[in-house]
């Protein structure tokens, strides 16, 4: 059976490209696809992993960079065990052209897992997440 991803953008982005270039790519490889599309809030995340299980991650896209904004539900979402798969960020996690540096970092405070700096990234990540190799990944 192929491993199954839940995969959103952030709640304030309607940005729906990537999201759906992500979804094929993932459906080419073999992966089931949850695809909550654009202007996903955290709520429906956790819907989707009750309807799911089995999802071995909820992967979340941020093209207008207010992914932290977005997502501030998810330590509380966290801290009440509705949301206990690994959490992948991706996209641009910042607004403007100048970044801190800390963008990453910021997520992961908040109870993201894994913070992708490039695309080329997902596809080895979830290969160990689909295999079980969470413990390894530090993850949930």
């Amino acid at each position: 059976m192929a491993a199954k991803i839940i995969l959103g953008v952030a709640a304030s982005d309607a940005h729906a490209v990537a999201n759906h270039l992500i979804a094929h790519l993932l459906r080419a490889r073999g992966y089931q696809v949850v695809n909550l599309g654009t202007c996903t809030p955290i709520a429906e995340f956790v819907e989707a992993h009750r309807a799911h299980p089995d999802a071995v991650a909820a992967l979340i896209g941020s093209l207008n960079g207010h992914a932290r904004d977005d997502l501030a539900e998810l330590p509380a979402v966290r801290a009440a065990g509705e949301l206990s798969l690994p959490v992948i960020v991706g996209g641009n996690l910042s607004v403007g052209s100048e970044k801190d540096g800390q963008e990453a970092q910021r997520l992961l405070d908040l109870g993201v897992d894994h913070v992708l700096a490039e695309l080329s990234e997902l596809l080895p990540l979830l290969e160990r997440l689909a295999s079980g190799q969470l413990a390894e990944l530090g993850l949930r």
